[in-house]
């Protein structure tokens, strides 16, 4: 098998340059180097008979104390035909029931729960029941003051969405939040479609009750395999992105599996980390060059 090794910076820190490249072309054998877009993301074409396991742990060692992330994938397979990712602290920069929490004036104890769930140190669905159990009473209107004032889109999310669609690709935000915000911000970054948990409501106000069964590790799992079903596709055709322990069963299932400036639980247990690229890492992870970006 073909394997591929890219580098990847943050696009606003031009962290790579040629001397470094060449070092780490010659440390894995690597015959070919191609750019994705100068000083941001090269590929790296290593011999045909090299093991995947020791050029990424050379490569590791080689970006260790560098903002330069480093994947090794087999070449053939790595364009994928589809999208699932996570919202929270991955398409948007905060967790919405914390946003949501603050306001309400409960924001310090939704906060640890969520850390909590997100480390992998409680069950995601219980967390879940807890902290909407807070909310109880809360304004609906409140949602749309989050959305107006708090929420930011994460650096190259609109392109990484726009190129896959633009390329054929199914998208998908998958989100263990709530319906009332994947609903406006799927809408606002392309996706085809989104699923999410709902909150329930009474009047002009929530009830502190959410629908089961809650969307959580499994059941994001099981939307992957559900949707790539519907189109035709196996979960191997897909890239999925995600940040917390909840996501750790469609980055598994899918063929490409990306913790995206995650927890060190969820890092740990996933072999493609991206820590300082942004979301346009997923279109360099694919061969995707600079100029073939849309949006």
């Amino acid at each position: 098998m073909k394997f591929v090794a890219t580098l990847i910076a943050n696009p606003l820190e031009l962290a790579l340059d040629d001397a470094f490249v060449n070092a780490a072309a010659r440390a894995v054998g690597a015959r070919e180097v191609h750019w994705l877009s100068q000083r941001v993301a090269c590929d790296l074409t290593l011999p045909v008979n090299t093991k995947r396991e020791e050029a990424e742990a050379t490569l590791a060692v080689l970006v260790q104390g560098r903002p330069v992330d480093a994947a090794v994938q087999p070449a053939a397979t790595r364009r994928k035909s589809g999208l699932i990712a996570d919202m929270d602290s991955t398409m948007i920069d905060q967790e919405c029931i914390d946003e949501l929490a603050d306001l309400f004036g409960v924001g310090e104890m939704v906060a640890q729960v969520t850390a909590r769930s997100m480390n992998g140190e409680i069950n995601f669905e219980a967390a879940l029941r807890e902290r909407v159990g807070l909310l109880k009473g809360m304004p609906i209107s409140v949602v749309d003051e989050v959305l107006k004032t708090r929420i930011t889109y994460a650096a190259g999310g609109r392109e990484l969405v726009a190129t896959m669609r633009a390329n054929g690709a199914w998208t998908a935000l998958i989100s263990g939040g709530f319906t009332r915000f994947t609903s406006e911000i799927a809408a606002a970054l392309g996706f085809h479609e989104h699923r999410a948990n709902v909150l329930i409501e009474e009047g002009d106000h929530f009830t502190g009750e959410v629908v089961e069964p809650i969307l959580g590790r499994e059941a994001k799992a099981d939307a992957l395999s559900a949707i790539a079903t519907k189109h035709g596709l196996s979960p191997a055709q897909f890239i999925a992105v995600g940040d917390g322990a909840n996501d750790l069963g469609m980055l598994a299932l899918a063929g490409t599996g990306v913790a995206l400036h995650a927890k060190p639980f969820v890092a740990n247990q996933t072999r493609i980390r991206i820590n300082h690229g942004d979301l346009t890492a997923l279109l360099y992870l694919q061969g995707y060059r600079q100029q073939d970006f849309v949006g």
